[in-house]
Formats: C-alpha cells, sequence, structure tokens
C-alpha cells in the first residue's frame, strides 16, 4: 500500500511516472538513471513543500517522507546552511534533485580500514543525478548561505526502513 502524506504539486505526475520506470525491472543502476531523467523533466517547485517544512531544523538536517511503497520512495530533505550528513552509503539506488541552495557532495571509496575521496561535485538548483550501490559512499553538505531543498526518490520503501542509509562510515580518510 502506497503512502502519501499530503496533496502536493507535481507528485502525482512524478510517483507515475517513477512507477512505470519500477514496473520495466531494469537493473539498479538503469532504474537511477531513468528516474533521474523522469526527474529532470519533472522536477518540482518548492511548493512541493509547506512553509513550515522549507524551514528545516536548526539542529540537523530533515527529511519529509513524501511518497511511500514497497519498491520506491520520494523525499524531500531540507538542510539550513551548514548541515551535513554522515559519510553514508545507502540501500538501494537513489536519484536527487537539487530545487534550492547547493548541495556539496564528496565521494570516497572503502579501502577496508580506510576510505579514500574520489572525487567532489557542488550540485546546484535545477541539477539532478542519479547512482546505485556499490560506489554510493558519500558525505552531503549545504554549503550555501540559504536553505537548501533536494527531491530524493530511493528504491525502497524508507518509511518502513526508516531511513535510506545503510551503513555510517567512521573510518578513517586518508
Amino acid at each position: 500500500m502506497a503512502t502519501t502524506t499530503a496533496v502536493r504539486p507535481g507528485l502525482d505526475t512524478l510517483v507515475s511516472g517513477i512507477s512505470g520506470i519500477v514496473a520495466q525491472r531494469l537493473g539498479v543502476r538503469e532504474t537511477a538513471y531513468a528516474v533521474a531523467d523522469l526527474l529532470r523533466d519533472r522536477l518540482p517547485g518548492l511548493d512541493i513543500l509547506t512553509p513550515q517544512e522549507r524551514a528545516g531544523s536548526p539542529g540537523t538536517y530533515v527529511s519529509h517522507v513524501l511518497h511511500a511503497q514497497e519498491d520506491f520512495s520520494v523525499v524531500a530533505v531540507v538542510w539550513r546552511p551548514g548541515q551535513f550528513t554522515a559519510i553514508h552509503d545507502h540501500v538501494s539506488w537513489c536519484t536527487f534533485g537539487i530545487l534550492s541552495g547547493i548541495e556539496h557532495e564528496t565521494l570516497y571509496r572503502d579501502m577496508g580500514d580506510h576510505l579514500v575521496e574520489i572525487g567532489r561535485a557542488d550540485n546546484r538548483p535545477g541539477e539532478v543525478s542519479g547512482f546505485a550501490p556499490p560506489g554510493d559512499i558519500h558525505v552531503v553538505r549545504n554549503t550555501s548561505g540559504e536553505v537548501g531543498v533536494s527531491l530524493h526518490v530511493y528504491g525502497a520503501d524508507v518509511a518502513r526502513l526508516g531511513s535510506s542509509v545503510r551503513r555510517v562510515y567512521d573510518l578513517p580518510v586518508r
């Protein structure tokens, strides 16, 4: 059974398109890229969240599950300036689009006893990307001076799981 928490502009057409892609049963990487292509065409505006939701929280970034079903979820993440994640990877493929702010992403490779940085990207409003495990170890930080909002699509039911995070890494970075 699908869960949608409120009527949100653009969410129904996005969910319908994602459902069609997921029903094709492509590989995880192919699904992530196909959903990214869809999200580029259907990236909603900030009005997908209420003004209260867009305000975020002073303590940490906030995730709002907008839609969840067994095979995918749509989640809005709100980041105040300077807020960031732990270094982590995911339980499934992920696609994300930036609605506001700048999400600075640093990518890592797990070397067993330490992590090695393998890339960096500044993701800006309107930009969309997708990835799939393995190779999805990263940390994300809002480096802009404004509240950042991003829309994430995960290939899992995050309402049931509680999070898209598979593992948090506390290994040294060399």
